[in-house]
């Protein structure tokens, strides 16, 4: 898309907002200081996007900065603004339209947005929470009771996410003394050589049966043979749709990886695979998949998987996206089950574009392996 299209495409939205707005809030300095913040969403909102065509590093990432959290803001007012429509259509038909609904409404659009955006702001900025979730597997090893799987997913370590957020959330992994880590894809959203210091602190992560990757979508949008050799010169096992046999207190676990759902449309030899992933593991033992996206699960349940681990879908991060996912994925998030198959899918660690979390808060998952029953 040409930038000319790009800032065009955004005005038109932009005077969508303001044409059902504005005259409602009439030229009070509410509303005048609503439409100046219009005009400039219209500009720094396509900039954000285009930020590399129009400026040097490292100006980039401010304007990139900038245009995500208006992103995020103008977001809201559009759907916002939609749903003001309807309610306002259901009125007419009612009979119940009226000047101070009008009024009341059309002020209440950008305090809300303003609000979501502020609070979202700070979900997404914060340290994602552990959270505790129980996965009971039927025939799991009683040995193998409590074993803890801490999953990290969807970082996405770019223009807006630097090295010590990052820091951050190891700290708060190894904190946990898991015995397994497993990074679940979207790492990052750049080449090696911009984010290469910002994903550092990944080489500090501990766990006791070792630290495990699968690639996600974005990595093969941002060069996914550099990211895994990147990857593999700090430490992290990166898991091709083959698998490795760990033993805890004597008993074995298989943990396999594939590379992501959509990883063959990038390169044939990426195509992902569970089915090959388990190839020649030993019977009888739990089998547990990292897969980047919850659509895996079909070829999972059929490879014969107990548990799925993945990320993707970030709980939608922020309203309204969370009723979209379902379109594409079968799980949003959290707790699943596909005849034999457990599927978990995390919220994310991070975010992607507007630092904006609403209704979707990022997570550390800690999955603690039980017995069935």
């Amino acid at each position: 898309m040409s930038l000319a299209t790009l800032f065009a495409f955004s005005a038109v939205l932009h005077l969508y907002i303001g044409a059902r707005l504005l005259p409602d809030l009439g030229s009070t300095p509410a509303g005048i200081a609503f439409g100046a913040v219009l005009v400039a969403s219209a500009l720094l909102v396509p900039s954000g996007m285009v930020a590399r065509r129009l400026l040097q590093p490292p100006w980039t990432d401010r304007l990139v900065w900038v245009g995500m959290v208006a992103l995020g803001l103008f977001s809201s007012l559009f759907v916002l603004t939609l749903l003001r429509d309807v309610s306002l259509l259901v009125a007419g038909l009612a009979g119940l339209d009226s000047a101070g609904w009008r009024r009341a409404s059309a002020a209440g659009v950008p305090l809300a947005a303003l609000a979501s955006t502020a609070i979202g702001f700070f979900n997404a900025r914060r340290t994602a929470a552990v959270r505790r979730v129980r996965i009971p597997l039927a025939g799991l090893d009683p040995r193998l009771e409590g074993l803890r799987i801490v999953q990290i997913s969807d970082i996405h370590v770019g223009p807006t996410i630097k090295h010590g957020y990052l820091q951050k959330i190891v700290d708060r992994v190894n904190a946990l003394q898991p015995d397994i880590v497993a990074v679940t894809g979207d790492l990052v959203d750049g080449s090696v050589p911009e984010l290469r210091e910002h994903v550092a602190p990944l080489a500090q992560l501990r766990a006791r049966h070792g630290v495990y990757f699968v690639t996600g979508n974005h990595e093969y949008y941002a060069g996914v043979h550099a990211w895994v050799q990147e990857v593999q010169r700090l430490g992290l096992r990166v898991l091709h749709n083959e698998h490795v046999v760990l033993r805890h207190g004597d008993a074995p676990l298989v943990l396999a990886g594939v590379t992501d759902f959509t990883g063959g449309h990038f390169d044939a030899g990426h195509r992902s695979d569970p089915e090959a992933a388990l190839r020649g593991a030993p019977a009888g033992a739990a089998r547990v998949l990292l897969a980047h996206q919850p659509r895996s699960a079909a070829a999972a349940a059929a490879a014969g998987f107990d548990l799925q681990v993945s990320g993707h879908t970030h709980g939608g991060q922020f309203f309204p996206w969370s009723f979209f996912v379902p379109l594409q994925q079968p799980y949003t998030a959290g707790l699943h089950q596909l005849g034999r198959l457990k599927v978990y899918v995390s919220r994310g660690t991070g975010y992607w574009g507007p630092p904006k979390r609403f209704g979707a808060p990022s997570e550390i998952s800690e999955l603690l392996l039980s017995r069935e029953g």
